[in-house]
């Protein structure tokens, strides 16, 4: 079974909704039906064949949240290419690497992010680029470089013709580059098997049905923008609610949220803050949310209690995954965030949960291990990097790098295997800031922590230690990094040593640097 199934679904022998129901909607626009999304992504598919896009070629994705997002999807797809979702956050260095490591040969892109890439198009390969008008009604367009097509192009040619052959189930069909510890990011591909398994798998978990709306506030760069939620809900004959990216406001999501009457909505811990901290929230009509889904990071029992106490029919359900090992390999049954609060739940439909030691065996249950996963949405693999594959998914298990332990039948979170960052709802990997540091002439030494937020859980910190001679100030290791690297990457605070500390073996004592800068 392929991608394209979750459209022709709605028009087989014995469908399960009808195609002209509602499919997928921006904020309060009118929604596309399931008609109208088939129709126009074999228009798309029509238009990248003609640009040579054909089976195994890697076609980037460079766009916000928005309905066209979700037409390229289906029409890479369907071509039986490959789409390689790109974080729009993304510093020029950082897009050209994924660009380049993947391959592609076309990119979708937004016109304001093609400038971006303007000083360095001949790095990347890519023979088309194809810019995408913005979204604003009445703004201003940005003029469209001489090298780029109009995306409008893509509905005035011929669709897609009938008779090109499905790609089969183990076929790849997605990249998504996530950060890695070795300092360069890695691109996880799925398979079309995994993607439709894993829409299947929530389906059956989350009970979903024509009568659910599904509403996603994260980028749909991310796995939690379409895989999660949003593509399963299509799957069961409901209508998704797409967010508009930047800009977030939870009092404007929720007035969103209740207009369009949302079943299931996706809020990471710091939205719910948000909405907790707005006493005037309980005057938006939020009576068709029966579930908020939360991951990511662990909520605070505070703000479970306090939901409870404000928002007693809805059930908060945390979730626990990554996107090379099941997107959400373990999460909160009805109730559970109330009656076991530090959990993040029980294995998912199909899943399942190992804790071993440093040598792969598993460890007595309610002891601490890194946490193994297997399932039939782990990825495939690594794009091009054999030895991370063969360190990372083994006999058919998932090594997620994370520690945990299994109590009561829930898994608990113990700590990160790796030095992770996690700011915001990014994962942020320390080597890779302290690679860039390090290239500095002004650094000799660079360690890279993480320190508490009272909003995005965690901060990034680094600390360094000049060159001999050198001078270089906070403002300046920041601007640095700016350059260089994702906003969201950048250091909120700089300390400068003499000498970092080390072990015998002359590793950093990253835990010493954490305990004493924490604050």
């Amino acid at each position: 079974m392929d991608i394209s199934f979750f459209l022709r679904q709605c028009r087989g022998q014995a469908p399960r909704f009808h195609p002209d129901d509602a499919a997928i909607g921006f904020e309060d626009a009118a929604a596309l039906s399931y008609a109208d999304i088939e129709q126009r992504s074999l228009r798309y598919a029509g238009a990248l064949r003609e640009l040579g896009v054909v089976a195994g070629d890697r076609v980037g994705i460079l766009l916000y949240n928005r309905v066209e997002y979700w037409l390229a999807y289906f029409a890479i797809t369907r071509l039986g290419a490959i789409a390689v979702r790109l974080n729009f956050r993304l510093a020029p260095e950082e897009l050209v690497y994924a660009l380049t490591d993947s391959g592609a040969s076309v990119l979708l892109s937004e016109i304001d992010l093609l400038k971006k890439l303007e000083g360095c198009r001949d790095q990347v390969g890519i023979r088309s680029f194809v810019a995408f008008a913005g979204l604003e009604p009445g703004s201003r367009a940005e003029p469209l470089p001489d090298w780029a097509i109009d995306a409008a192009a893509l509905e005035q040619g011929a669709a897609l013709e009938p008779g090109l052959p499905l790609p089969a189930p183990d076929d790849p069909a997605m990249l998504m580059y996530t950060s890695g510890t070795t300092g360069r990011p890695k691109g996880a591909l799925w398979a079309h098997g995994t993607t439709t398994w894993w829409a299947a798998m929530q389906v059956i978990e989350w009970g979903l049905s024509p009568a659910s709306v599904t509403m996603i506030t994260g980028p749909m760069y991310h796995i939690g923008g379409l895989e999660n939620y949003a593509l399963p809900t299509l799957a069961a004959g409901g209508r998704v609610v797409i967010l508009r990216s930047g800009n977030f406001g939870i009092r404007r999501t929720l007035e969103i949220a209740s207009r369009q009457k949302v079943t299931d909505i996706l809020l990471f811990p710091t939205m719910i803050y948000q909405m907790l901290e707005d006493e005037r929230i309980d005057e938006i009509d939020l009576s068709t949310i029966r579930r908020v889904f939360s991951g990511g990071d662990p909520l605070l029992p505070s703000a479970i209690r306090q939901m409870q106490e404000r928002f007693g029919w809805m059930d908060i359900v945390q979730v626990y995954g990554l996107t090379e090992g099941t997107p959400i390999v373990a999460c909160g049954g009805p109730g559970q965030s109330l009656s076991q609060p530090a959990a993040v739940g029980r294995a998912f439909p199909f899943s399942e949960i190992s804790i071993r030691n440093d040598d792969g065996q598993p460890v007595a249950v309610g002891d601490v291990g890194e946490i193994w996963t297997r399932s039939p949405a782990n990825a495939l693999g690594y794009w091009n990097k054999p030895e991370a594959t063969a360190e990372t998914f083994v006999d058919g298990w998932c090594r997620t790098g994370d520690l945990g332990a299994v109590q009561d039948g829930a898994l608990h979170i113990a700590g990160r295997k790796k030095d992770m960052v996690r700011s915001g709802g990014e994962n942020i990997y320390p080597s890779e800031i302290e690679d860039l540091l390090l290239r500095h002439p002004a650094i000799s030494e660079a360690a890279v922590i993480g320190i508490p937020d009272p909003l995005y859980l965690e901060a990034v910190c680094a600390v360094v230690v000049p060159r001999n001679g050198a001078t270089i100030s906070e403002s300046e290791v920041i601007a640095y990094c700016g350059d260089h690297l994702a906003s969201y990457k950048k250091p909120k605070r700089v300390v400068f040593l003499e000498k970092l500390p080390r072990t015998p073996s002359h590793k950093i004592i990253k835990s010493e640097l954490r305990q004493k800068y924490r604050a």
